[in-house]
């Protein structure tokens, strides 16, 4: 694999690097790959193809012994189980220091819709939008990245997928987080993924300047003026 630059995502990056919103901060970031094979990637592709086949079998073995209506359809194919791999392969590039388990990620992983991210995406990223438009004006900050998105990968041949692993699977989960989200633009004519993960954390928490004075009960009041 290898990363990709285009000038729309680099606009974009410019902009959510780090959104200070007063008691917390908001950031973003997107990347491109291409998901061609390239020197060490061949060895580390059939390492996990090889531990994803031999532990979903076990864990659909499993799920057949208790409950077949639990057994995850969409790796059960040999196309979406290397589609799997692709996106595990993505996440190595984006954190080459953290070893990441095959073997969880047909968990942490979800099919989306642009439907359901633009729902999250004006959810969480209400601030963003507004300081978007307040620094750039005319067209909204989902608009340009839609536009940046079909420039790169065209969203309409587009699978999307959610990471959404434990705290243990998260390599950049930060102290302080409110949330996170983690986002797959796979084009498979392309062998082309975009990776978008947008954040937000405490700034009182981050600092240390919080979180050992406020008892569980009061934390809300972190999230109080929250546009969510």
């Amino acid at each position: 694999m290898k990363f990709l630059e285009f000038a729309c995502l680099d606009r974009l990056n410019d902009f959510l690097i780090h959104l200070d919103m007063g008691e917390r901060t908001i950031k973003g970031c997107l990347e491109a790959y291409t998901c061609k094979h390239a020197g060490a990637d061949k060895k580390l592709s059939h390492r996990l193809s090889l531990s994803l086949d031999s532990e979903i079998a076990d864990y659909l073995g499993k799920s057949s012994d208790t409950d077949t209506s639990s057994s995850p359809d969409c790796i059960s194919s040999r196309s979406s189980r290397r589609t799997l791999v692709y996106l595990v392969l993505t996440l190595y590039h984006m954190y080459p220091d953290y070893e990441f388990s095959a073997v969880k990620a047909h968990q942490y992983f979800g099919e989306e819709s642009w439907d359901s991210f633009k729902q999250i995406f004006d959810t969480y990223m209400l601030e963003a939008s507004k300081e978007w438009l307040e620094t750039n004006g005319g067209v909204s900050l989902l608009d340009t990245l839609y536009k940046a998105l079909d420039e790169v990968v065209t969203l309409s041949d587009c699978e999307i997928y959610s990471y959404d692993p434990d705290s243990e699977a998260d390599p950049l989960l930060e102290r302080g987080a409110i949330w996170s989200f983690n986002f797959f633009f796979y084009n498979r004519k392309l062998k082309r993924v975009v990776t978008f993960r947008f954040c937000c954390f405490s700034n009182l928490v981050a600092d240390g300047s919080l979180m050992d004075e406020i008892p569980y009960e009061e934390d809300g009041e972190i999230f109080a003026d929250m546009d969510i």
